[in-house]
């Protein structure tokens, strides 16, 4: 039997029926986007420490970081909460600002292939020179 904390429950029974009505929007309702954009996207109520979305909707912003074709890219989840840049884990983090006076931390850590009928809403931009920052940081991740 899984016993689990209520902080740490997930609303699986709210984020299963907004799934099955992205997965079965029809492909001509599909919203363009290109790499470098900033985009809310329903990321849902996933298992462990896998960066959720949040509200009503499980939004979180996240980071078009390759576009593969019109439906498919790798998305780098981004947070808020400012990462310190002195410590092991901040090779996992890259702290950037895309909107005046609030600075984001995108993810690398939890990077991961989205459909693009999980797309909300088009947010922003990171700055081209934070981009190419941004892909160095992800390289140095991989052996």
């Amino acid at each position: 039997m899984l016993i689990c904390d209520k902080m740490d429950q997930k609303n699986y029974k709210n984020w299963h029926p907004l799934k099955s009505r992205l997965n079965n929007e029809p492909d001509e309702n599909r919203l363009f986007f290109h790499e470098r954009e900033i985009w809310y996207c329903h990321l849902g109520d996933n298992v462990g420490s896998e960066e959720d979305g949040q509200g009503e909707y499980f939004l979180r912003p996240v980071i078009v970081f390759k576009k593969f074709n019109n439906e498919i890219f790798w998305g780098i989840p981004l947070t808020k909460s400012v990462k310190r840049t002195n410590t092991e884990s901040d090779k996992y983090y890259y702290n950037f600002s895309f909107l005046p006076n609030l600075i984001s931390s995108a993810i690398l850590s939890q990077i991961r292939l989205i459909d693009g009928k999980r797309l909300a809403r088009h947010i922003g931009v990171i700055e081209e020179k934070y981009f190419i920052e941004l892909t160095k940081k992800f390289k140095g991740l991989i052996p």
